[in-house]
């Protein structure tokens, strides 16, 4: 499961150290630049919903193995100086990472139910590491490989490893099919509250995230930091993401619930982006650190809250559908609004207002989809409802 996460975040996070280049190359129009940005975040949210299917029709595994080969090749695909084949590849990226990520979460639920919340932790830490790695390496891989399409190309290598490894080590049985029987799928779930409070805060902290990859070595490059720079400032971000993403479970179960660790984790975010984008240059390294740990923390969270708010895997893989599918749907918005808005020439005050207003969302659906609730099957109606949650693991 490490290895797959590892593959889950490169390919986003390695394009926009790069996008300067491929602007002057391909002759993008800052409209074209950020649909670049925002078409992977709307893919993630649209594909999601394929994952539960495959996973029926194939099996997890089998699913999983699916989206890596997919991955593989949308990045060959990608990397190429023809911009229709620059935007199905990465359309095609999206989509396998849509599907991946919404596996995880249900597998990880069937594989260590008791200890859901930490090992949630420690592939987020992976999905934290691959995004760094992607973000840090790219503007040098651009320039030992002599330009930004080898540099875009390398990264289908680790994903056809990911592929290998996970083919030999992982047994992939096909799913058992009892005559008549159907898809474990309980009603309920799109009117319950609580999982609309975990889709908005997965929505809003994931569009954070992905205005970050996308856009931050831009805003950076804006206040006079190089293009190398700023790729190793993201990188660099991106790493420090890791000991949170850890350790945010374990922070999570020092309370009776999610709420205050959600909350210390945003505002830390916050700190970093106003320090970054408004406060004095030489404390840029230093937002990058707070930045890291605050999103790190959240997105890990997130991810912990849709195992902890399911009383079963089979809800498990729904409240990760809805969460992942509508969740990086509205996701999609924050990049391309900061690309609407760097088109009409905002300054960065105008873009650190909007960043801080989804932060304020984000920190509202924190408070609700941090109880200690959880969504469980109504014995005598069959449907999925809110109750409380009777031990916080």
């Amino acid at each position: 499961m490490v290895l797959v996460a590892l593959n889950l975040r490169p390919a986003l996070s390695s394009l926009s150290p790069l996008l300067t280049r491929l602007q002057l190359d391909l002759q993008l129009s800052p409209a074209a630049v950020g649909a670049l940005t925002t078409v992977p975040v709307l893919c993630l949210g649209l594909f999601a919903p394929l994952a539960p299917r495959l996973a029926h029709r194939l099996g997890i595994e089998r699913a999983l193995s699916f989206a890596l080969l997919l991955l593989g090749g949308a990045l060959l695909l990608r990397a190429q100086h023809l911009l229709p084949a620059l935007f199905a590849g990465t359309i095609l990226a999206g989509a396998a990472i849509g599907i991946g990520g919404t596996l995880l979460p249900g597998l990880v639920k069937r594989e260590m139910p008791e200890r859901a919340d930490l090992l949630t932790g420690v592939y987020t830490m992976a999905l934290c590491l691959g995004g760094a790695l992607g973000a840090g390496l790219s503007v040098p891989l651009a320039g030992w490989l002599g330009g930004w399409v080898p540099a875009i190309a390398f990264w289908a290598l680790p994903a056809f490893v990911g592929l290998l490894a996970w083919r030999l080590l992982m047994p992939h049985p096909w799913p058992q099919r009892i005559p008549g029987s159907r898809r474990e799928k309980h009603p309920g779930l799109g009117r319950n509250a609580l999982a609309w409070q975990v889709t908005l805060l997965m929505g809003s902290q994931s569009s954070m995230a992905y205005i970050v990859f996308g856009w931050l070595p831009v805003l950076l490059q804006q206040r006079g930091v190089s293009e190398a720079d700023a790729g190793l400032m993201l990188g660099f971000s991106v790493m420090m993401q890791l000991g949170s993403a850890l350790a945010a479970p374990w922070l999570g179960r020092l309370g009776r619930d999610q709420r205050p660790a959600l909350l210390i984790l945003l505002l830390l975010t916050a700190a970093g982006l106003v320090l970054a984008l408004l406060g004095p240059q030489q404390w840029t390294w230093g937002a990058m650190v707070l930045l890291g740990f605050g999103q790190g923390g959240t997105f890990s969270l997130a991810l912990t809250l849709l195992v902890l708010r399911s009383a079963t895997p089979g809800i498990a893989g729904q409240l990760s559908g809805m969460a992942q599918g509508l969740g990086y749907c509205i996701a999609a918005l924050g990049p391309f609004a900061v690309g609407l808005l760097l088109d009409w020439q905002i300054g960065l005050g105008g873009i650190s207002a909007l960043l801080l207003g989804i932060l304020l969302i984000a920190a509202l659906f924190a408070v609700l989809a941090g109880r200690r609730l959880q969504l469980q099957v109504d014995e005598s109606s069959g449907e999925i409802v809110t109750r409380q949650q009777t031990a916080c693991r």
